[in-house]
């Protein structure tokens, strides 16, 4: 039986993840903080993760390095609702094999541990980039280089704390 470990500070979202990988046969263990993911991925039958972007306390790429240097071998899939180029690029080049947008179904997230999420070789964009979707992903990295706080971050973007919020309420349309 295989076993995953799955990372997310949503309690009830994990359980239910949890519940929906055991019907498929695998043994799930739950973390929702960075010390209980560092302490259950020591488990030898752990060979696969599910890590959340966004944890309580810091950005979940911040654990990928850690659980790899502990288990090197461990396939690790970043699960996120705020999806950006710049943190997929981030979480390939840190190991994790597969960045998937929330809501995944689980049957997705099995299929994400089988394939590595393939690069992009450099080459142009068939359809350029919206303003919206350009404007959401610097908002990302932005976010994401103040560590989820939103405050620096708008102070960052030259932004209100309120205007970046609801900046993050929305999505840009064709960001799937």
């Amino acid at each position: 039986m295989p076993t995953v470990l799955l990372i997310d500070d949503d309690p009830t979202l994990c359980a239910v993840m949890g519940k929906a990988f055991g019907r498929r046969g695998y043994r799930a263990l739950l973390a929702h903080d960075a010390e209980e993911a560092m302490a259950l991925v020591e488990d030898p039958e752990v060979s696969l993760a599910v890590l959340d972007l966004r944890l309580a306390e810091h950005s979940g790429l911040r654990l990928i390095t850690p659980l790899l240097s502990c288990k090197p071998q461990l396939r690790i899939v970043v699960l996120t609702g705020y999806a950006s180029i710049a943190t997929a690029v981030d979480a390939i080049k840190l190991g994790a094999c597969h960045y998937l947008t929330k809501p995944a179904e689980v049957d997705d997230i099995i299929a994400a541990f089988g394939e590595a999420m393939v690069m992009p070789d450099g080459d142009a964009p068939i359809k350029p980039t919206s303003l919206e979707r350009a404007e959401w992903e610097y908002i990302q990295a932005t976010l994401q280089a103040c560590e989820g706080n939103v405050s620096a971050a708008a102070k960052r973007l030259g932004l209100h704390r309120r205007t970046l919020q609801r900046k993050l309420q929305k999505r840009p349309s064709g960001l799937d």
